[in-house]
Formats: C-alpha cells, structure tokens, sequence
C-alpha cells in the first residue's frame, strides 16, 4: 500500500500549491507558517503526517531568504513528525545563480542551498528549469528536474506566428534556445552580450538574421529586465517585425515592470513559478500560464513510484 499523500505549502507560492491540489483533487494539508514577533519563522504541522508521503511547496522568491527560513523550518517540522518520505518541491530555486566561483572569494551558495535543503530533511526535491542543470550534482539525494518548455511551447504554438526566430539572450542560453526552435521548426539567433556588473548588461553583436521576422526572446528567467529589454530593442533596431520574450520564472526585481512596459516588447510571457505582486499584477504586457498540472502530474507520479521521463521533455 501507498502511504497517504499530503501536500503542504509555505507562504511563497500559495496559489500555485493550490492548484496543484485542485488538479490532484486532494485537499491542501494545515500548517501554521507565520513569525514571532521578532522575525523569527515559526511552523506547526496541524495534522498527522506520520508515515506519510509528503510534498512541501515553496518557490524561493522575494522575499528570498524568509521563504528559504520557511521552507528549511517545514522540511525540519516534518521530518520530527516522522513522515515517510519527504520531498521538497521547488518552482523556482533561489540563489541558482551563484553556482560557480566566478571571482576569488565567493560562496557557490547554491550548493549551500542543497546542503541545508537535504539536512533539513528533504528525501528528494521536484524543481524547474533551474538556472544551470549542473546544480542538480550539488544534491546527494534525487533530483526531478522538470521544464517548463511544454506549457510555453503550447502557447507559442497557439499564437500562430509567421516567420519566426528563437534569439538567446546570451551564449550560455543557446542550447535551451535551440530546442525551443527545433520544436517550433524556427530559426535560431543568438545576441553577444558582455556584462559591465551584477543586474547590468550590454548588447553587442546578432548572431543570425531577424530582418522582418517574429522575434522570440527566450530565457530561464527575467529578473531586472535589462537584458530582455536591451535585447530587445537590438532586434527592433535590425528589423525585427515585432519582439516577444518567453521565460520561465518572472522575478521582476527593482526596476523590471518600468522597463518591460517602456519597452518594444510586445508581451511577456511567463508561468506561475513565483506569483506577480504589485505593479506587475497590472502590467498589460506580462501574460503568466500556470504549471500546476505539470507539477501535478510530476507528484502523483513520484507518488506512486511512477516514471516521470517523459514529463523532462
């Protein structure tokens, strides 16, 4: 027999969890997630969870560090309560991008995520389109990583484009881009970027021809916008028929909204890895699809002990 499954939720991504359980027709499990009244995180499972298979929802978004606390002190909660089997499942992972000593003496905090993530308690973690597959090595328990390719495959595909061009931003994004075009039977285009500083970029060179074609801008994440915007505005200036940017997990950080909205994109399209607040629930360009039934999906079949190959394409 199966051990029950129950799905709890942090304070980072409630909406999305409770799509999930909605797809899974299973109701969202009770835990007190708030602080003490100096900051400190506090959580109480408020149902038995012994012997239970257990998912624990929580994007790592703004603001970051309190929903890492938060995340960290459920996985913790739960493993005294003596669940089962514990898996983290983070849409979006926090500190991906500093997975490397780029320069002397910095921290590869993303491998200090998956440290404290397994110490906490996690038997396995269910993530998306992390920034570099590589950190998927920094855990020594299983990872899932899923795409959210499918969902935004499906909407690109449903807007009928004519002549269409996939363009990475950067070189690092070329291979995720060229799968998009292969699918979408596009062509591809790469920009040569240099960065002058952390959030800071400047458009170089095209590598390709977007003359009178759809431009479609693809990317893992958008976070200040700067890079999207000004690769942008290079497509525009080389002809391009109109510009579209397509990612996965929209951080919209600092001044994001105001330069998406001042751009020439004509839409951005993201999912709901980490929910919009603020200026962004009232952005006219930002379009969000939802990946609760990809996720879904991904936990019923963790659940029952099912493969989840087919879900990575």
């Amino acid at each position: 027999m199966n051990p029950a499954l129950k799905i709890f939720s942090g304070n980072a991504n409630l909406a999305l969890a409770q799509e999930i359980c909605a797809y899974l027709e299973v109701p969202l499990a009770k835990a007190t997630v708030s602080t003490f009244s100096d900051g400190e995180t506090r959580v109480k499972i408020e149902e038995n969870v012994r012997g239970c298979d257990v998912f624990v929802m929580q994007s790592c978004c703004n603001p970051v560090n309190t929903s890492v606390m938060e995340l960290l002190i459920m996985l913790d909660a739960l493993k005294r309560s003596s669940a089962f089997r514990i898996t983290a499942v983070i849409p979006y992972f926090g500190y991906a991008r500093q997975d490397r000593k780029d320069q002397p003496r910095v921290p590869i905090s993303a491998k200090l995520m998956a440290d404290l993530i397994t110490i906490a308690g996690a038997h396995r973690v269910l993530t998306m389109d992390l920034h570099a597959g590589p950190i998927q090595g920094f855990f020594n328990i299983p990872v899932d990583h899923l795409y959210a390719r499918p969902v935004l495959l499906d909407y690109v595909k449903k807007s009928e484009f004519g002549d269409l061009v996939v363009v990475s931003p950067d070189a690092g994004g070329v291979e995720r881009a060229r799968g998009f075009a292969k699918r979408l039977e596009a062509n591809l285009a790469i920009i040569d970027k240099r960065r002058e500083g952390p959030n800071q970029a400047k458009v170089m060179n095209i590598i390709g021809d977007v003359k009178g074609r759809h431009v479609l801008l693809l990317d893992d994440m958008i976070d200040t916008a700067g890079t999207i915007v000004e690769t942008g505005k290079a497509c525009a200036d080389n002809g391009a028929s109109s510009v579209w940017a397509v990612c996965t997990h929209p951080v919209l950080s600092g001044p994001a909204i105001e330069r998406i909205e001042e751009s020439c994109l004509t839409q951005v399209v993201a999912t709901n890895s980490i929910p919009l607040r603020g200026k962004a629930l009232q952005c006219p360009k930002i379009r969000i699809l939802s990946v609760a039934p990809l996720l879904g999906e991904a936990i019923q079949r963790i659940h029952q002990e099912e493969s989840v190959t087919s879900l990575f394409e």
